[in-house]
C-alpha cells in the first residue's frame, strides 16, 4: 500500500547489495512512496551486478562512491543534485564491515589495521558523508539521514566483535553531527537500531542463526523484518516526523525493553 509519503523528494541511498538488504527495501519502499533517489555502493559491489536489477525497477541512476573517499563523495552528491534536480531531501547510510569478522579474528585478538579499515569504512564513513552534504549546502530545509545500527552498541553480544565499537561510534556521530545539521540546516540525523536481519552482512556474523531464533523469542512482536525496517525508515523520510532527531529508535520488536521472555525461560526450564 502506498501513501504518497516522499511523493517529491530526493534521495540517495547508500548500501543495497542484493533483495535481501535492508537500503534495497528502503529503495523499494521510497519508489512506492514516490520519491526520485540514486543508488550508490563500492565499486566492488556494483561489478557483482545486482543493483542493475533495482535501478532499472525504480527508475534510478547508480553512481559508484567508496564511502570513504571524500572525493568519490564530493562527486557522488553533486551529480546526484544534477540527476535529481535540485537537493536532497533524505540519505540512508546503510554500510557495514568488519574485517577482523571476515577474517575470523577474535575480538581479544584483533589486527589493528583491520580495526581501523572496519570503523573508516563503518562509522566514519557517515561522518564524511555528512561532512559533504553540510558543506555543500546540499540538503533541502527539513531533510532527513539516516544510518542503520544494532544494540551491540549498547550491549554484549560476544560475536559481534568490533562491528559493535563501529556501531557505538556511528551513533555518536550521529548525534553530534546530527545537532550541526539541526541547528544551521534544519536537517534531522537518527540512527535506526534493527534487529537481526537476514542479511548478507548480518549473515556473516558466527552463531547468527541461533541468535536470530533467540531474539525471536525474546521480542514480544517478534523480530522486524527487512521490509518492515523499510517502511519504519520510510516514515523517518516523510514529513511526518519533522521534529525526531538525534535518535537511536529501536526497531526491535521490543527486544530492546526485554529482561527475559516466558519462551526463553520455558527453554530453560524444559517445559518447551
Amino acid at each position: 500500500m502506498s501513501y504518497n509519503l516522499l511523493k517529491g523528494k530526493r534521495g540517495i541511498i547508500f548500501g543495497a547489495l542484493n533483495e535481501h538488504s535492508i537500503a534495497w527495501k528502503v529503495a523499494e519502499r521510497a519508489y512506492e512512496e514516490g520519491a526520485t533517489f540514486v543508488l550508490t555502493n563500492a565499486p566492488i559491489a556494483l561489478r557483482m551486478g545486482e543493483l542493475n536489477d533495482l535501478a532499472a525497477k525504480t527508475g534510478s541512476q547508480i553512481i559508484g562512491a567508496d564511502a570513504t573517499s571524500i572525493d568519490d563523495l564530493n562527486n557522488l552528491v553533486e551529480k546526484s543534485m544534477e540527476i535529481l534536480g535540485g537537493k536532497i531531501d533524505f540519505v540512508l547510510h546503510s554500510i557495514g564491515m568488519s574485517v577482523n569478522v571476515r577474517k575470523g579474528k577474535h575480538y581479544t585478538d584483533s589486527n589493528y589495521d583491520f580495526t581501523t579499515k572496519g570503523w573508516d569504512i563503518s562509522a566514519v564513513s557517515f561522518h564524511k558523508v555528512m561532512n559533504v552534504l553540510y558543506n555543500k549546502k546540499a540538503m533541502s530545509e527539513w531533510g532527513s539521514i539516516v544510518a542503520l545500527t544494532y544494540m551491540a552498541a549498547q550491549r554484549v553480544f560476544p560475536d559481534y566483535n568490533d562491528m559493535a565499537d563501529n556501531k557505538a561510534y556511528l551513533e555518536s556521530i550521529a548525534r553530534s553531527f546530527g545537532y550541526f545539521f539541526g541547528r544551521d540546516y534544519k536537517v534531522r540525523v537518527n540512527t535506526i537500531s534493527q534487529s537481526p536481519t537476514a542479511t548478507t552482512a548480518g549473515s556473516g556474523v558466527k552463531g547468527f542463526d541461533g541468535f536470530i531464533e533467540y531474539a525471536e523469542k525474546m521480542s514480544p512482536l517478534g523480530n522486524a523484518t527487512a521490509l518492515e525496517c523499510a517502511d519504519y525508515t520510510i516514515t523517518l523520510f516523510s514529513d511526518l516526523t519533522k521534529k525526531v532527531t538525534l535518535q537511536n529508535l529501536f526497531h526491535d520488536g521490543g527486544f530492546s525493553n526485554m529482561g527475559v521472555s516466558d519462551p526463553v525461560m520455558d527453554k530453560f526450564l524444559g517445559e518447551e
